[in-house]
């Protein structure tokens, strides 16, 4: 699988794939860097006048939660729209799910246009697949990944999404298969937005992998634990790891990657 997953960040950095994201405030500036130390190229455009053509552009939509209000929701919806009707790939992010009311009426609507991938902590995938408002730590999980196995499945039979468990162990879900990385470090928790960058990476992944939501989850998150251990190395604290793991994005190695990749399937 290594071999395979390499192929993939490789096919990423050759074939920069236009990725758009519909995200927040927050991490904008970050997850477009991570996509541009990737290989791929950012497009941050949320216009409602420009969203039909924009779409049609690019490799894949991202969807992130963060910020939301009620032009960006609509926003939302225009790209998923076109990008359903053009077959384009598209990565949900439910930021903060379960934490109050008007975010799960809107989260409850997108998933009714059924996402490629979801990709959320184990709190935000319970809240997803849960009638009820699963509590929630802002945008921080209360729960492991492995409690969140179950909503995850729950999400992928009723939506056909594939769904990523981030976490210690990152779990990655889809029909009858199942994938776990155990790379990443705790320091990686200290740094805003690191979640939302594993969403836009693998929004950049899809792109080049549009038939393998899988096989495209599973590389971005990979890269992106072992892109964090590695700046990890390299670090004093939260401070240096953005850029350190910036760098690591950008210049990591096959013989990296194959030493440090933890998976299992």
């Amino acid at each position: 699988m290594q071999e395979q997953l390499w192929k993939s960040i490789v096919l990423v950095r050759d074939k920069s794939p236009l990725v758009q994201s519909i995200t927040n405030y927050v991490v904008m500036n970050s997850t477009a860097n991570a996509l541009l130390a990737v290989g791929a190229s950012p497009i941050m455009a949320h216009a409602h006048e420009e969203m039909k053509d924009m779409v049609s552009i690019v490799g894949a939509l991202v969807i992130n939660m963060g910020t939301l209000d009620d032009y960006w929701v609509k926003s939302m919806h225009l790209a998923i729209a076109q990008a359903n009707a053009l077959h384009i790939p598209w990565v949900l992010d439910p930021v903060g799910a379960g934490a109050t009311p008007y975010r799960n009426e809107v989260l409850e609507g997108l998933l009714q246009l059924r996402p490629t991938i979801i990709r959320g902590n184990a709190s935000e995938i319970l809240a997803l697949a849960s009638k009820h408002t699963t509590p929630t730590k802002g945008v921080d999980s209360t729960h492991r990944s492995t409690e969140a196995v179950d909503a995850a499945l729950t999400l992928n039979q009723h939506f056909g999404s594939v769904v990523c468990i981030s976490g210690a162990t990152d779990i990655i879900v889809n029909k009858d298969s199942m994938v776990k990385l155990s790379n990443g470090h705790p320091m990686m928790a200290r740094v805003t937005g690191m979640g939302c960058t594993a969403t836009a990476l693998t929004g950049a992944f899809v792109a080049v992998h549009p038939g393998d939501p899988m096989k495209a989850t599973v590389a971005a998150m990979a890269l992106m634990g072992v892109a964090g251990e590695l700046a990890v190395r390299r670090s004093t604290g939260p401070g240096s790891l953005q850029v350190n793991f910036l760098d690591s994005l950008y210049t990591i190695r096959e013989t990296e990657f194959a030493e440090r990749l933890k998976v299992s399937a």
